[in-house]
């Protein structure tokens, strides 16, 4: 499993500012699992931009369903 050539990666504050969350909500949501796929690498957790996108698609298709 490879990464795609278009993915980038963003730290925790990166990712926050993304989602528009503060770094505390994003991460009490990795502590409980609900948030978007991330990694330690290096003793840093980071995210994939294209990660971060699908788990807000994810989102607004859940919302749809109701």
């Amino acid at each position: 499993m490879g990464s795609t050539p278009n993915s980038h990666l963003l730290t925790l504050d990166e990712a926050a500012a993304f989602l528009r969350k503060s770094p505390a909500q994003l991460r009490w949501m990795r502590h409980r699992s609900e948030g978007p796929k991330s990694a330690k690498l290096q003793g840093r957790v980071m995210y994939r931009e294209q990660d971060l996108v699908a788990w807000v698609d994810a989102a607004f298709e859940a919302e749809e369903a109701r």
